[in-house]
């Protein structure tokens, strides 16, 4: 199979806006520093403050890590295209990239559904919530998101490589996106189609399910308090969950329905879209959310800032 594809492909960055690219590269620069240093800060403020030590911010943590792989197997190697017209990259670094997103961008969506059962704990069972969670079952249940989303993912490189390439090496796109990629391949690439709806549909769709199982029974449990105060303040305390599910979900479809439907939509505004809302927004916006609305979190940053000072 060796013989069948090509050593190298070629990333176009954004098609048709080559001449924009360093223009284009101020916002997408500044949003990945600002994602680095913002789920950094939410890692060592973890560490750093015993009391966050519980499995909301254990699964935050994960969130962090995921955001950090996900913006970071891309984001340099756009800027460099961006910059210095570095376009090439090898079959193998394609792959693997390619893999790396799936498996992540999963492995978010899991974790998101970890953060509801949590919510769903803390506010139905509410007195049996450090004997349910406990850190033996939040580290299997980060384990199952992790095997769960390496697996699923593992079909897409494979079926990359198992196409014959005999078309150019130019892939359209500033990464290495599956479709962008295989329909470079001379051969039915039917499989891999359907690959992608089904694991769309079998991971995104279950654990879009779940969340919404989860928050019905929240819902329920908050309408049944007998104050309208209570009632707004345990809801509170899913604000930032809720925020953190729309920061992925809704750019995540968006970006889907424009890919699938928007065929009269130009390539470079598709190229964007997917690139800001699928790789950009999630990782800028996860910190943004959690360090503002969680007070702990915001406690400890404007200790530290505060201390600084002094």
């Amino acid at each position: 199979m060796m013989d069948n594809h090509p050593s190298t492909f070629i990333l176009l960055g954004i098609p048709g806006l080559a001449a924009a690219h360093v223009w284009i590269s101020i916002p997408f620069c500044t949003m990945y520093t600002i994602a680095v240093l913002g789920n950094f800060t939410i890692l060592f403020i973890v560490k750093m403050e015993q009391s966050l030590h519980g499995p909301m911010y254990y699964f935050l943590c994960m969130l962090a890590i995921t955001d950090l792989v996900m913006s970071t197997s891309t984001l340099p190697k756009m800027l460099s295209i961006f910059w210095f017209n570095s376009r090439e990259i090898s079959f193998s670094a394609c792959l693997t990239q390619m893999y790396i997103l799936h498996c992540f961008s999963a492995m978010e969506s899991g974790i998101l559904v970890a953060m509801a059962f949590d919510r769903y704990v803390a506010i139905c069972h509410p007195l049996r919530h450090s004997t349910i969670l406990t850190n033996s079952v939040v580290a299997k249940i980060g384990l199952a998101v992790v095997l769960r989303s390496g697996i699923f993912a593992l079909p897409y490189p494979f079926l990359a490589r198992w196409w014959p390439y005999c078309r150019n090496n130019i892939i359209p796109h500033s990464y290495c996106e599956h479709i962008a990629v295989v329909n470079l391949a001379c051969a039915d690439i039917r499989i891999s189609s359907y690959y992608g709806l089904f694991d769309l549909f079998s991971e995104i769709g279950m654990d879009v399910f779940f969340i919404a199982v989860s928050y019905t029974q929240i819902l329920r449990a908050i309408f049944s308090l007998p104050t309208k105060d209570a009632r707004l303040k345990t809801f509170g305390t899913c604000i930032s969950h809720l925020c953190a599910i729309s920061a992925l979900y809704i750019p995540d479809f968006f970006s889907s329905l424009t890919h699938r439907f928007g065929h009269n939509v130009p390539l470079h505004f598709l190229v964007l879209i997917a690139n800001v809302v699928y790789l950009l927004v999630p990782p800028v916006l996860h910190p943004i959310i959690y360090g503002v609305r969680t007070k702990q979190i915001r406690g400890r940053l404007l200790h530290l800032f505060t201390n600084k000072e002094t």
